[in-house]
């Protein structure tokens, strides 16, 4: 099921949605202006500033020579945009899976930021994990310094054999949150003692380096203009991560639509009106493009070092775009932590795309998230079951569209779900073989 053609509306103060469906029109036998009054003639429409534009709903809403949209039959009446969650009538096939089909390494996962050092509720995910077949789980949020050391702690007192962990470079230091002049990256030789603490943090069992989004759309200058990704201050870190044969991860930009106006045509309309501080929209934000461009610079500088781009380089709306990323920069992997959601409404071009990058394929969730959740990973991957849910949130929090499973080959799922993990990814290979004889798994 797909939610077709809805334009978002605000009347008053209260937001509505009117649904340019067939069946929803025919029903209706009232016209919107009827059910309203004569007095409220006037829909009101959000821009992305936030003014509202008035279109006087007694005439049609678009013409063919406008260039708009032409509603099927009459106008729908109105609904509540949270209130319109409507039943799919598809009868289809269901496959349901309680485990991967293979050992998983999930190298995408934030165990400080999602259990918040909680002993119990890690191990009711060291549980899950042992149901659903993962392995290892690469925790991204190790700080370098005492919180790196509280991420061991907590992970390795009684799963050392299950977890991997990277580090973060910490670009304020003791400085001030609100003065980007006291923080320490501002300080000089803050990349050679960074690429220091990274060698001892190295010998302490981290696996590898975590960089945020905050690196290019957040951390600033003393001037208050914001750290380019590409900035040569930082080089000294990268060129370590090389020499320590350790890989970074990297989250830049985020959805496409987290860039366009949030207004009625912006296809997330719904979760960013719940995360207002997810849009970058506007003039005060690097566009999408100038934080690709940057991040590519840096991963063509360093050769030597790998780069996973996170979330599918943060394109998998534009995965002919990856394509040319990949085959420009041999040493880009990429994964796709929370972005079935993207793929799965093109599983056809996404399988393609995964068979044919498969040896620098991973595997992420974003995690740790709940069982239904990860059971609709293996069922995306595994499966060519179609229009089903990608989280077990209602509705969706990434898009309110349904996915189609992509059915990889074996030889694809062992090497997104385990193989290039190992290759990769310092710790790794020795969890991995240790989880597959505990559980007799090939």
């Amino acid at each position: 099921m797909t939610f077709r053609r809805v334009l978002f509306l605000l009347v008053g103060s209260t937001s509505l949605l009117l649904v340019s469906d067939r069946a929803l029109a025919q029903a209706s036998s009232e016209r919107v202006s009827s059910e309203r009054g004569s007095s409220e003639n006037l829909v009101r429409t959000e821009s992305s500033t936030g003014e509202a534009a008035a279109v006087n709903d007694t005439e049609e809403i678009g013409t063919e020579e406008s260039g708009e949209f032409v509603m099927d039959g009459r106008h729908g009446r109105e609904l509540s945009v949270h209130q319109y969650n409507p039943k799919s009538q598809l009868k289809l096939s269901v496959t349901n899976l309680d485990h991967a089909k293979f050992p998983v390494v999930d190298v995408h996962s934030h165990f400080f930021y999602r259990l918040r050092m909680n002993r119990e509720a890690l191990e009711d995910f060291v549980a899950t994990m042992d149901r659903n077949r993962i392995a290892v789980c690469v925790s991204l949020d190790g700080k370098l310094g005492a919180q790196f050391q509280e991420q061991k702690d907590y992970l390795w007192k009684e799963h050392r054999d299950r977890f991997v962990l990277y580090a973060n470079v910490d670009w304020r230091g003791d400085g001030s949150t609100d003065d980007p002049s006291t923080w320490a990256c501002q300080r000089p030789g803050f990349a050679e003692r960074t690429a220091e603490q990274l060698r001892e943090a190295v010998e302490l069992g981290a696996s590898g380096l975590k960089l945020f989004k905050r690196f290019g759309l957040g951390y600033r200058n003393r001037d208050g203009s914001l750290i380019e990704i590409d900035d040569s201050r930082w080089d000294p870190i990268w060129a370590a991560c090389g020499e320590l044969e350790i890989p970074i991860i990297i989250h830049t930009a985020d959805p496409a639509a987290f860039f366009d106006p949030v207004n009625e045509r912006n296809e997330r309309w719904e979760e960013l009106s719940r995360h207002p501080d997810w849009s970058f929209h506007g003039k005060e934000h690097p566009s999408r493009e100038e934080l690709f461009a940057a991040r590519n610079r840096m991963i063509a500088k360093h050769p030597k070092t790998q780069f996973i781009g996170a979330h599918i380089a943060n394109s998998p709306e534009d995965l002919s775009l990856v394509s040319a990323w990949m085959d420009r920069y041999p040493n880009l992997w990429v994964e796709p932590a929370s972005r079935i959601n993207e793929l799965g409404r093109q599983p056809r071009a996404a399988r393609e795309f995964l068979i044919r990058y498969q040896d620098r394929l991973l595997f992420g969730t974003d995690g740790p998230w709940p069982e239904q959740r990860l059971r609709y990973y293996w069922r995306f991957f595994e499966t060519d079951d179609e229009a089903f849910p990608y989280s077990e949130k209602e509705p969706p929090p990434q898009g309110l569209w349904q996915i189609d499973g992509v059915n990889l080959p074996p030889k694809v799922l062992r090497k997104l779900y385990y193989e290039n993990a190992v290759k990769l990814i310092p710790g790794v290979r020795e969890r991995v073989e240790a989880f597959a004889k505990q559980h007799s798994l090939d």
